[in-house]
């Protein structure tokens, strides 16, 4: 199982020269994957969870590509309606072959609604428009002497039962994000059910979890996968290794903007969590 993070590029804080440090620590520590997350107009309901500046993320990880040399690099999520399919396809296939081939592309439907009128997008066809934009961009990069690029893995993110028939049907990987380490389990079951349905592979599972390492355990029963002592932390990435998961993204910011300037503790923790996941690789 292969391990990634979840670089918040947004809040005041974040800057050029933080993007670069969180890309050379989350290389260094020898993580797989780096994804950044996607919002164009930072309107009311976007800044009280994501304030601004917000880094938009196709022009961030192309800059990051150049920084970086091994680490793959992503979107978690890439909100599919807000942009025509074409320029999504062209970007994502220009950045896929000038950082060699490094790109995910995981991509969901949005759900800010204020962000969706201001870009002149219909809320309620978000659904519909992902699922006609996703066959696009597919059919787009077929044509390789345009697009010149090898294929870029699609994961689907999206905890309904809607998310999963959109990565059954358009994902190389289902991508859900934060969830109770229980809630998994019943939710893998029903992705099965659904490719069975379709008569459809069942797509790879690549999750997001939360990541906030605490010095006491943590009871409650809604407690996040992610979320808890360091042992709690390596137990639920224990259970998703042995529910299949292929990668698993760590997703260090908890909703608190003042974690953005003080960046350490998350890399601590990541440090941590590298160096168990090595000794397991090595065994």
């Amino acid at each position: 199982m292969q391990l990634g993070v979840n670089v918040p590029n947004f809040a005041p804080g974040t800057d050029p020269d933080l993007l670069r440090r969180w890309a050379q620590t989350v290389e260094g520590l020898g993580f797989d994957l780096l994804m950044v997350s996607d919002h164009i107009a930072v309107t009311p309901d976007v800044a009280e969870q994501y304030p601004a500046p917000f880094y938009e993320p196709f022009t961030t990880l192309s800059w990051l590509a150049g920084l970086t040399r091994r680490v793959r690099l992503g979107t978690t999520v890439l909100i599919v309606p807000y942009r025509h399919p074409l320029l999504t396809a062209r970007m994502a296939a220009n950045l896929n072959r000038l950082s060699g081939g490094r790109l995910v592309l995981g991509v969901g439907v949005g759900w800010a609604r204020q962000e969706f009128e201001a870009l002149g997008v219909p809320f309620r066809r978000r659904g519909a428009l992902t699922d006609e934009y996703l066959q696009a961009m597919r059919d787009a990069w077929r044509n390789t002497d345009d697009y010149d690029t090898a294929a870029i893995p699609i994961w689907v993110g999206g905890n309904s039962d809607a998310g999963i028939r959109r990565a059954v049907l358009h994902g190389d990987a289902w991508h859900p994000l934060r969830f109770t380490p229980g809630w998994l389990v019943e939710a893998a079951g029903r992705l099965e059910a659904t490719a069975g349905e379709l008569g459809r592979p069942v797509p790879a599972l690549m999750p997001r979890i939360a990541l906030r390492e605490t010095r006491e355990v943590v009871t409650e029963p809604d407690r996040p996968a992610g979320v808890g002592t360091i042992d709690q932390i390596i137990a639920d990435l224990d259970q998703l290794r042995m529910l299949g998961a292929e990668t698993v993204v760590l997703d260090p910011f908890n909703g608190d903007p003042t974690e953005i300037r003080q960046p350490e503790r998350a890399w601590q923790t990541l440090a941590g969590l590298a160096a168990h996941h090595r000794s397991q690789e090595d065994r």
